[in-house]
């Protein structure tokens, strides 16, 4: 496993953890942070056994959003410095998203700015009741952008709108109401919520959800409803005759648990 600065990762019976490790700062990102976990995911994808990624955050908050001291240098950089630095973010977020396993991030304590970009680029998101989120980019006179495709995929349009340009702090509560996260919890109920999760994963097929996710970004972002006629077709064909959808139809029809499934 290569040897990470600025995160950490776990990986048992299956599900890989990549944990945020600057708790001294509240896990706040700088450019190598950003670097590591693009490479982490890029890497945990290429891992056939890793059923699931889990994200989370080392000490007392998921993110605190960006390094200040990485904000003064950014200050400095030309434009060219500053869009190549912001390019590199925008694939970090991409590289979670379209990671071909399913994903969960799991949020306590803080996330602010572009700590709820890493959280909405993932499948599921769930935090703890009392985690502060912020898009707080506003109040220092700049702009949620890098974020903003997967923040307005989960909130919608007019849900962006009031939290982008109010900048203003709400609570898991509030963010699950806006569905920032599919769910907030008591942090007492938080790691038996995402077990639960990590345990319907484990037993679905994994080229299926692969393959579930690919039909969801297709049909999301990228056909029309008439393309979607085709396409959704040859995608049901295809996974019928697949080595892994003969096993799980014929497992439900004899009443037996399919060969994937982790015990």
């Amino acid at each position: 496993m290569v040897h990470y600065e600025t995160i950490d990762i776990v990986i048992k019976e299956r599900i890989a953890t990549i944990a945020l490790n600057r708790p001294e700062i509240r896990n706040a990102f700088n450019e190598a942070m950003i670097r590591e976990l693009t490479a982490a995911f890029r890497s945990i994808e290429k891992e056939t056994d890793v059923r699931a990624i889990l994200l989370k955050g080392n000490g007392k908050s998921f993110c605190a959003g960006a390094d200040l001291n990485w904000m003064r240098d950014v200050a400095n950089y030309s434009f060219e410095q500053n869009y190549e630095e912001s390019f590199r973010l925008s694939q970090c977020f991409y590289t979670i998203y379209t990671s071909p396993k399913p994903t969960i991030a799991i949020v306590h304590g803080a996330a602010i700015g572009g700590a709820n970009g890493l959280l909405a680029a993932c499948d599921i998101a769930i935090c703890e009741n009392d985690t502060v989120f912020s898009l707080s980019e506003v109040k220092i006179g700049i702009v949620p952008a890098c974020i903003s495709p997967y923040v307005i995929k989960r909130v919608g349009e007019y849900g962006a709108r009031e939290l982008m340009l109010t900048g203003r702090r709400i609570n898991g509560r509030e963010a699950e109401h806006y569905r920032l996260v599919n769910k907030s919890l008591p942090a007492t109920e938080l790691d038996a919520y995402a077990g639960e999760i990590v345990e319907l994963l484990k037993t679905s097929g994994p080229k299926a959800i692969t393959k579930c996710k690919k039909l969801i970004d297709e049909v999301t972002n990228n056909i029309t409803l008439d393309e979607a006629l085709s396409f959704t077709a040859h995608m049901i064909a295809e996974i019928r005759a697949s080595d892994e959808g003969q096993e799980g139809m014929a497992a439900f029809l004899e009443k037996r648990k399919p060969g994937w499934t982790v015990e």
